[in-house]
Order: C-alpha cells, then sequence, then structure tokens
C-alpha cells in the first residue's frame, strides 16, 4: 500500500477509528525512539562517552543542583 492510498484510507476513518490509528502510531514512534536513545547510550553507542563523563562528575561531586 502506498503512502497516498493510506493517507485516504485516513481520511475515511471515523473519529474513533482515527484516535486509535493516533494511538498506535505515537506507540510505535515512542518504542522506536527508546531504541534509538537505548542504541545512542549503549556501549559503542555515540552518546555513551558523554554519559560516562556526567556519571564520573557525579562520583566525584562536580555537579550542582539546579535553581
Amino acid at each position: 500500500m502506498s503512502l497516498s492510498e493510506l493517507k485516504t484510507a485516513v481520511c475515511q476513518l471515523s473519529p474513533q477509528e482515527l484516535a486509535e490509528l493516533a494511538t498506535f502510531i505515537r506507540k510505535r514512534a515512542d518504542a522506536a525512539w527508546d531504541q534509538q536513545i537505548d542504541a545512542d547510550f549503549a556501549e559503542g553507542g555515540r552518546l555513551r562517552e558523554v554519559a560516562d563523563e556526567v556519571r564520573a562528575d557525579a562520583r566525584a561531586g562536580k555537579l550542582e543542583d539546579l535553581p
């Protein structure tokens, strides 16, 4: 099914069906985001070095509470 066909089908949904679809898409997008965050902070991830630095600063007492 093409994107154009999906858009046409979505326009034909009832308000209840549209709400259910929106919930489904939001949950799927949230899961994809969670996977990306996990990958970024995993061993070898692109943000792992930053996380390690923050942990070290926290252990060393270099962090301050926000006002």
